[in-house]
Order: C-alpha cells, then sequence, then structure tokens
C-alpha cells in the first residue's frame, strides 16, 4: 500500500497511559440527517508512539498503517502544536475553610425563619 493512499487525520492527544501507544481524539462534523444542522462527533483511534514523546493536549497528524496490536492500526506522522498542560500536585490543592455562609449557616437561617412564622413547613393547608 503506497503512502498517498493512507487515511491522515489531525487530533488531540486525549490519553498517554500505555506504553508505546496515545489515545488520539479526532473530531469531525457532519449535518444531522432531518435538520441539517452540522453536529460535532468524536473518534478516538490507539496510536503507536515509539519514544513516548507526546504528551495529553499535544495536536498530532497521524497516519493510517498496518495493524500493530487488536486495536492500533494508526501511528503518529508529525507534531503539530504542543499545549502546556498544568500539572497540580496533591499537596497544591487549598481546601476552603467552612464559614458563616456555609449550608449548615443557612439551614439555621432557614429554621429561624421558621419558627418566626415566615416559612411554609409546618402549616396546616388552607
Amino acid at each position: 500500500m503506497s503512502f498517498e493512499r493512507r487515511k491522515v487525520r489531525v487530533g488531540v492527544v486525549v490519553g498517554d497511559k500505555m506504553d508505546k501507544t496515545v489515545v488520539v481524539a479526532v473530531e469531525w462534523r457532519r449535518p444531522y440527517a432531518l435538520y441539517r444542522k452540522s453536529v460535532r462527533r468524536r473518534t478516538k483511534f490507539k496510536v503507536h508512539d515509539e519514544n513516548n514523546e507526546y504528551r495529553i493536549g499535544d495536536t498530532v497528524r497521524i497516519r493510517e498503517s498496518r495493524p500493530l496490536s487488536k486495536t492500533k492500526r494508526w501511528r503518529v506522522v508529525e507534531l503539530i502544536q504542543r499545549e502546556e498542560v498544568a500539572e497540580i500536585q496533591p499537596d497544591e490543592i487549598v481546601v476552603e475553610e467552612i464559614t458563616e455562609e456555609s449550608p449548615a449557616a443557612s439551614e439555621s437561617v432557614y429554621e429561624a425563619a421558621v419558627a418566626q412564622g415566615g416559612g411554609d413547613a409546618g402549616q396546616e393547608p388552607a
């Protein structure tokens, strides 16, 4: 099979957990059958990445190839754009302290309103 006849797609790497494999999401559009509105669809391909050099967020060009495994039939041709993704470590996550405007505080405000007769709880239907 010549290289000219192989399919070529452009997509974004959405997974890089496997060894020598990345998952690339390719987005395409097709008009909805009845209303002819353009609808976005996404296909995920498992793509061979020999050197484990591509990361999540990278835009890559992929090319169809011979079967490399049960589900892998594509290879990365080139990196188009490298996207910087912020990595947040668990110790960097800040937990907010509970303030007076917490849900527990709003419940006490509701209970006070019911005690004054402003709420509908505990009232007989008319």
